[in-house]
């Protein structure tokens, strides 16, 4: 392709993409079922999976390559937060899914490149981030991968007679760290030219507009380019997964590799989410789903994949799990018997919790969830004072001495449930107040242990639908 390609011809590659894509089932039954069990990621296409190939056309070479060997398959995250998200989980599932059939999956967090700042699906400049924040950053980031691979291996990977390869997690700061910016244009600059790097959408798109676009996040599509010739250099790494608003990125490096080398390599796309509403996936309420447990609580992210509607649940079922397509069938028939059980979703949040947290916060998950949704008292005398209070986050705590004959009106007076005294008797007795999920209907009721002070020293109060107190209880 090299200079000669052109974002117009990439639109128009975009259509007979989808086409070739379609025939990747029918050729992989030509093959030997054992090597497509063994390498052919390309069949995940069939589940949603992966969206574009590049070069166009190229889907036998990229086939040819992996039947013929293990292969090394990378991905680049750069850390412009403190955690990935439910997006960025998509790409570590593919390369989940590469390492599963025996590929070398690569990770790599761009401790440099989130100094540039990638244009694209940007509309305006990235706020340069301080080098400290991006070290906490990046380590908070190796941290997740190294987190998310290990509990794939030993929660969701069911030959533990083969082993998977081993995941590498770098940062691209360790080969940039000495290089100096005019050798590096003096080497690689002439491989870019400038009507290409033009071309592509992220810039064309920012420098119609009245923002326009400044240098240094033009020239980032130089420097991840150079990352894929430094991993092909150093690993053999002839094939990146994206998003699809990194195609323009990936063609990038495959344009720089081609000028570079006589090798040929290829990118892999997957797809932007989005619900049946049209909202984007991963994001709650306006809110980021994120993967740390710090910014989004393994009952949190539970949550967001239970409440998925009904006609996302198979979709997500074939992205975010690794259940065989028959399996899938089988909770798919199960959910339409039974829709009022939710199966698919609970499968679905089973899953992805599992693999992003592990079986401890998968337990946790679902006793918050007993505890949360269920008039278990039991249940919740069982959570800690931490977990009750994460839990139940937005609630009003205070602290109280438990003096002698305190009624239920008493208590909630005190813990500021109401403004006004003749209120509170009001809405008590018309049973619009609960204490720890049993409701209450006599002000005068005197507090008993174990009923409404539970064995953790709690209460919790709950006027109406969705307002919640807690009371701790002072020894």
């Amino acid at each position: 392709m090299g200079s000669t390609f052109t974002w117009k011809y990439l639109t128009w590659s975009r259509c007979i993409i989808h086409r070739r894509l379609r025939n990747f089932g029918k050729i992989q039954r030509c093959q030997s079922s054992t090597a497509i069990t063994n390498k052919n990621i390309l069949q995940l296409h069939e589940r949603g999976l992966f969206q574009n190939v590049f070069p166009p056309e190229s889907s036998p070479d990229l086939m040819k390559k992996l039947l013929s060997g293990p292969q090394c398959i990378y991905c680049g995250f750069d850390p412009t937060a403190s955690s990935l998200h439910v997006g960025n989980l998509l790409a570590i599932i593919a390369l989940l899914h590469s390492q599963r059939v025996g590929h070398q999956p690569i990770a790599v967090v761009g401790g440099c490149t989130a100094k540039i700042g990638d244009p694209s699906g940007r509309k305006t400049d990235r706020v340069p981030m301080a080098n400290e924040l991006i070290e906490e950053n990046s380590s908070s980031i190796k941290e997740s991968l190294q987190r998310i691979f290990d509990n794939h291996r030993d929660f969701l990977w069911k030959q533990p007679n083969k082993e998977l390869p081993e995941p590498l997690i770098l940062n691209n700061k360790e080969w940039y760290a000495n290089l100096n910016v005019i050798d590096f244009l003096a080497k690689y600059g002439r491989s870019f030219r400038l009507a290409d790097m033009l071309s592509k959408h992220s810039v064309k798109s920012r420098l119609s507009s009245p923002e326009g676009m400044n240098f240094t996040e033009f020239t980032y599509q130089m420097f991840q380019s150079f990352d894929w010739l430094t991993l092909h250099k150093h690993y053999n790494c002839s094939i990146q997964i994206g998003g699809n608003d990194q195609l323009g990125n990936i063609v990038a490096g495959y344009e720089f590799i081609s000028q570079m080398t006589d090798e040929k390599v290829f990118g892999l796309t997957i797809p932007l989410l989005t619900t049946t509403t049209g909202d984007k996936l991963g994001k709650s309420a306006g809110n980021t789903v994120w993967l740390n447990a710090d910014k989004t609580s393994p009952f949190d992210l539970y949550q967001y994949f239970l409440n998925q509607p009904d006609a996302d649940v198979e979709r997500l079922l074939k992205l975010y799990t690794f259940l065989s397509n028959e399996h899938i069938e089988n909770i798919m028939e199960e959910q339409r018997a039974k829709p009022h059980e939710r199966i698919g979703q609970r499968t679905l949040a089973e899953q992805v919790v599992l693999l992003v947290h592990d079986e401890s916060g998968l337990k946790m998950a679902k006793r918050w969830t007993e505890a949360f949704f269920t008039n278990n008292t039991d249940v919740l005398s069982r959570l800690s004072e931490s977990e009750i209070t994460e839990l139940f986050r937005s609630a009003a705590t205070c602290r109280m001495l438990l003096e002698p004959g305190m009624t239920v009106l008493e208590t909630c007076m005190k813990a500021n449930c109401f403004d006004r005294e003749v209120d509170a008797e009001r809405i008590i007795r018309a049973g619009g107040v609960r204490f720890n999920h049993q409701r209450v209907a006599e002000p005068d009721m005197v507090l008993q242990e174990g009923q409404h002070i539970l064995s953790n020293k709690l209460s919790l109060i709950r006027v109406g639908k969705k307002n919640h107190y807690i009371v701790k209880w002072l020894p």
